[in-house]
């Protein structure tokens, strides 16, 4: 899999705040994790359900945004479930950091700022 997989803070405060909303989400994060993450950054493989963030004004690490989801929580909505996970990628450091998720229904994008102040010079 990767060497390490970090949630950042922010991320660990909303994951605990949807999962009590949605009570799969702590499982269906992890086969994320473990399918689309794998098969996207290590076999290249892109079902389209990952995309890279532009414009944010550093190159490394990558940011992506997941907008593929499978939550089983929000049943009869598939994998546009309205959950998007945000993440950096640092290959070098094979590091995945968890950045931000969040549900569509609260909130329309993720946070730009956050991003740019955690990850820009």
């Amino acid at each position: 899999m990767f060497r390490s997989i970090v949630p950042l803070p922010q991320f660990d405060r909303e994951m605990r705040k949807l999962s009590r909303r949605f009570s799969t989400l702590e499982e269906d994060l992890d086969v994320l994790i473990r399918t689309a993450l794998v098969a996207y950054h290590k076999l290249g493989i892109d079902y389209g359900g990952i995309v890279r963030i532009p414009g944010l004004g550093f190159e490394q690490p990558r940011v992506y945004k997941v907008r593929k989801f499978a939550c089983r929580s929000l049943k009869g909505k598939g994998v546009r479930s309205g959950i998007r996970v945000i993440y950096a990628y640092a290959e070098e450091e094979d590091r995945i950091e968890l950045i931000e998720i969040y549900y569509k229904g609260d909130k329309e994008n993720e946070d730009m700022q956050r991003i740019r102040k955690r990850y820009a010079e």
